[in-house]
């Protein structure tokens, strides 16, 4: 009988050394004559148990972590591929409490499945919400995605029917969807997890978009620093060509829909709606002055959907089961879920999916365990670089956007980065203007000009140079870049400024050593 063994190749776990111990289990189970089968799965998401070796065994799947290519001797001669007692057995996957606990919707199949198999999709419900998609009208697909409350998951959380129907409702013409997979933002991963772990959830989620709108071609883009998500997408991809998923007639439909990777250059920039579409063109990732919208004039001039990785892979539950299924989960005008990902000082970092709702402090504790240096958590940055810090005072908020924007905050990409009480936060709040003078485009006098004279001014801070007068002007340079930033780069970077001189007060003013 044939055991089938899952080891992840996320690239985490890959970095972690799951390439050296798939070979070890392959080696092992030769040396002793069993017959297994190795599946590289994705990743679960609880990077700290990484590489997280799976057993299918007559009980389900047991899980070993994190297994390093000397432990698998001892894990054979355990008999772990009976799902035996070691020190590393976990138990049954699904039972492991920081997964149980979750509600995942659009991360349902990463880890469980082979990510490039068509047929381990299409065997967990993969394509049931494309071929619901196809019995309705383009207008009844948008008004499902309409009635979701699914919002964009990459920053400016616009609600995504409205966007779709913008489109829709433009003359029949060339269409197009996008992806903007350029997942920059520090403390981020989900979007690499998916595509890795599950690549056939975004290309059915585009192909939905496309047949939605009148659109007859889609676009990736990726960026260049994820090398396994752009192998994994070009596998399936040409899988689903194979099998009439994609190309001239999607299921025998008549609707045509293509689909193609392209590779940015990893400016952070292109994060951005525009300055992805400028790029795509093959000019300069340069921020666009608004409006046209690119629902209206958007990639080659023509109407675009612009959304980001988990926003389009969301879709497909949402076609299969029905926008109200989606609708009862989250709180107030956050609906469904959304994948948290905790980094930074944090002792059980990974991918968290539950609806909104969930409490800051919650995710930091109950999933993420509390600092990885055991001192106690000062503060973190929820939504990337360009984030605002939040004290410990404030932890009980919930993770929702008009809760986060109540305090000043934004949820962002759902990246939370954990600091613990020796950070400097007067250090950090440089960092962030620092950051924006690097990855500016240099289109716009605020964010070109004001982040590098923001790094200057907090060097004088630091320094105890005129300090209370430099501090006066960071604010008032704050406000220059937050209302006169042609796009959200140069007109976010005061949120991680503001808060932090706003809640750490004393980290701005200590005496220069």
């Amino acid at each position: 009988m044939t055991t089938t063994v899952y080891i992840p190749r996320d690239a985490t776990a890959l970095s972690l050394g799951a390439d050296a111990v798939a070979q070890a289990i392959a080696a092992e189970a030769r040396q002793r004559n069993l017959d297994i089968k190795i599946v590289r799965n994705g990743s679960r998401g609880m990077f700290w148990l990484e590489p997280l070796v799976e057993v299918s065994t007559a009980s389900g799947r047991q899980a070993y972590g994190p297994v390093k290519a000397a432990d698998v001797p001892g894990l054979f001669a355990a008999g772990f591929l009976d799902g035996a007692a070691h020190p590393l057995h976990l138990g049954a996957t699904e039972e492991i409490p920081y997964l149980k606990s979750q509600e995942r919707l659009t991360f349902v199949r990463v880890g469980v499945i082979d990510p490039v198999s068509l047929d381990d999709y299409l065997a967990h419900g993969g394509y049931a919400g494309l071929r619901r998609a196809l019995t309705l009208e383009p207008a009844q697909i948008v008004q499902e995605v309409t009635d979701s409350g699914l919002r964009g998951r990459g920053g400016a959380a616009f609600p995504t029917g409205i966007k779709w129907k913008t489109v829709l409702d433009q003359p029949p013409q060339q269409k197009y969807v996008t992806c903007n997979a350029d997942e920059g933002d520090s403390g981020t991963f989900a979007d690499r997890m998916l595509m890795e772990g599950d690549p056939f959830m975004l290309i059915e989620g585009m192909t939905i978009a496309g047949i939605a709108v009148g659109a007859t071609r889609g676009y990736i883009y990726l960026r260049a620093e994820y090398p396994h998500a752009h192998r994994a997408l070009n596998e399936a991809i040409a899988a689903a060509y194979q099998a009439g998923y994609l190309g001239p007639d999607v299921l025998g439909s008549g609707k045509r829909f293509d689909l193609e990777v392209r590779l940015g250059a990893g400016a952070y920039i292109c994060g951005e709606e525009t300055s992805m579409l400028e790029s795509l063109e093959g000019r300069r990732g340069e921020v666009r002055v608004r409006p046209p919208l690119p629902a209206i004039k958007g990639l080659f001039g023509q109407p675009t959907i612009v959304n980001n990785v988990i926003s389009l892979a969301s879709v497909p539950v949402i076609l299969e089961k029905g926008a109200q299924f989606y609708r009862d989960y989250g709180m107030g005008k956050s609906r469904g879920t959304i994948p948290l990902q905790l980094a930074g000082n944090i002792k059980r970092g990974g991918v968290v999916e539950r609806a909104f709702g969930l409490t800051l402090r919650e995710l930091l504790y109950d999933y993420g365990g509390g600092s990885a240096s055991g001192r106690p958590l000062r503060a973190v940055q929820v939504g990337g670089p360009l984030g605002a810090y939040i004290p410990e005072s404030q932890f009980d908020t919930p993770l929702d956007y008009e809760a986060l924007a109540g305090i000043g905050a934004l949820l962002g990409h759902g990246g939370v980065v954990a600091f613990d009480d020796t950070v400097d936060m007067a250090r950090m709040a440089r960092y962030a203007m620092e950051f924006c003078a690097i990855e500016s485009c240099g289109k716009c006098t605020p964010c070109r000009i004001g982040s590098t004279r923001g790094v200057e001014l907090m060097d004088r801070v630091i320094a105890n140079i005129d300090r209370e007068r430099n501090l006066q002007l960071v604010e008032e340079l704050c406000e220059t870049m937050l209302h006169g930033s042609l796009c959200g780069l140069g007109g976010m970077t005061p949120y991680p400024v503001q808060s932090a001189l706003k809640h750490f007060p004393e980290d701005f003013r200590k005496t220069v050593q």
